[in-house]
């Protein structure tokens, strides 16, 4: 069986800000029905040690960025871990990248080095009886791992580097250089430099052995100038180990016929099942009780890149159509402020929840008629395969795997029955405002709107697939190691 190594920073359902917790969290379970097994390595924040089960104290490090350290073996929620439980690094509650004050910790770099250097140590045999055939480091703040296997000189194990989103990319100053364990000659354009800083994800993307990202249109955009947030020229110059290969959901946590937060479940066989669903949103958000009302769903974080600056100028034309709205989700102060005073000014149609309820989340889904994704980005999106799942239809940006996952329901889709929601291009409010005239005409077709809502919903959006390209990458790394 081929042993990973998983350097996360964060992992459902024991400490999760955004898609890379859930990726996380559910791919295990996928990859060990294809001979894979999994550790994942994750930074021991409070959440993560509270929840662990018989955690055994497997190594220490004497210091570890200015304290010392275990490295804890155990089991929570169906994952195998090992945690490092450093409280001087990672006993802090609350979010696991930014204090109170919404600033980043200031010694952030000192944080994910350790996360890297703990993975270095577990790759070169700490613990007695490990030794992955893999290191998968994701995102920006494992970028350092695939650095330090380079610079260490080993040729086991392996290394995968998955990019869950290109704009987050963790730079610190250069010296910085020999406190994190790198020798001076990295601080090169071929090392880990990036524009004079370090470049914690540009290592990872320099030193690993493949990179892979979450969608293979999105793939593609990050090897442009406009897509690739100054990683471009690197990532064409490593094309031939570059792949996209989309996320799943975890499909018994997303079931609309056993989940435990809707006010009724349903299948696609018994879609009448979704009104109590719509009637209960409705009244929690304080809107109008009208099942005629197309109902549009918005969970997300609140930003630029997610569009959320295209929904206030197209919310009048929505709710004169006869639509309504609901949005939940958190983030820039301006953005919630313009749902807020949308949500004033048309109280029974509009309603906006700042904030993260994983409850509410489960209902938008299961109460929407239609979610809406206007991201101006999107690496892959998650939101979008659960609403498939729940048979709201997803109104999406032709944009990265937003476009790979939703099939538009455009004039020649629907008349081959193959369509699963609409997407709109170029990314700006006139064409969203004519993606929502196309949902409202397919909505007064009662017939043709339940032929998506089940296309959706017999969509495979879970693990399966994504599992058996990540176990065949793993295993090819593993071979080359052992050739």
């Amino acid at each position: 069986m081929t042993q990973v190594l998983a350097v996360v920073s964060e992992i459902f359902p024991l400490i999760k800000t955004g898609g890379l917790a859930d990726v996380a969290g559910a791919l295990p379970a996928a990859l060990a029905a294809e001979g894979v097994a999994v550790r994942s390595l994750v930074p021991g924040y409070p959440s993560v040690l509270d929840a662990l089960d018989g955690g055994v104290a497997v190594a220490s490090l004497n210091d570890l960025f200015g304290g010392p350290a275990r490295i804890v073996a155990a089991q929570a929620a169906g994952l195998d871990l090992f945690a490092i439980d450093a409280p001087h690094l990672y006993a802090r509650d609350g979010n696991p990248y930014r204090g109170p004050d919404g600033r980043d910790w200031p010694d952030n770099a000192f944080r994910f080095a350790a996360l890297s250097h703990v993975s270095l140590a577990l790759g070169n045999g700490l613990v007695e009886g490990y030794r992955p055939d893999v290191l998968h480091a994701h995102d920006w703040q494992a970028g350092l791992a695939p650095a330090l296997l380079h610079y260490a000189g080993l040729a086991r194990p392996r290394s995968v580097m998955t990019i869950h989103n290109l704009a987050f990319q963790g730079q610190y100053p250069p010296g910085l250089l020999t406190y994190l364990g790198l020798p001076q000659e990295a601080l090169a354009v071929r090392g880990v430099e990036y524009y004079g800083a370090i470049g914690y994800l540009k290592a990872g993307l320099q030193f690993a052995d493949r990179i892979t990202t979450v969608s293979p249109t999105y793939a593609a955009e990050i090897r442009t100038s406009a897509g690739g947030m100054g990683l471009d020229g690197l990532l064409r110059a490593r094309a031939d180990v570059l792949s996209g290969i989309l996320n799943g959901i975890d499909t018994a946590v997303w079931d609309p016929a056993s989940d435990p937060h809707l006010a009724a479940t349903f299948d696609a066989d018994r879609l009448s099942q979704r009104s109590p669903n719509k009637a209960a949103l409705q009244e929690r958000f304080g809107l109008r009780r009208d099942p005629e009302r197309l109902l549009f769903g918005v969970i997300s974080r609140m930003s630029g890149q997610k569009g959320i600056d295209l929904l206030p100028p197209v919310l009048p034309m929505l709710v004169a159509s006869g639509g309504q709205f609901v949005a939940l989700g958190s983030g820039d102060p301006d953005l919630e402020a313009a749902l807020r005073s949308a949500a004033n000014a048309n109280p029974a149609d509009v309603g906006v929840v700042v904030g993260y309820d994983e409850a509410l989340a489960h209902l938008i889904q299961g109460g929407c008629d239609a979610l809406l994704m206007p991201s101006h980005f999107e690496p892959c999106g998650l939101t979008q395969l659960c609403a498939m799942r729940y048979g709201a239809l997803p109104v999406v940006a032709h944009v990265g795997g937003l476009c790979d996952t939703v099939i538009d329901a455009n004039e020649m889709a629907l008349d081959a029955g193959i369509g699963t929601g609409f997407h709109f291009a170029p990314v700006q409010s006139d064409m969203l405002l004519a993606a929502l005239l196309r949902v409202f005409a397919v909505w007064r077709q009662p017939d043709v709107w339940r032929r998506l809502q089940r296309n959706a919903m017999a969509t495979d959006v879970g693990w399966r697939r994504p599992a058996r390209r990540y176990a065949a990458l793993y295993q090819e790394l593993a071979q080359a190691a052992r050739d």
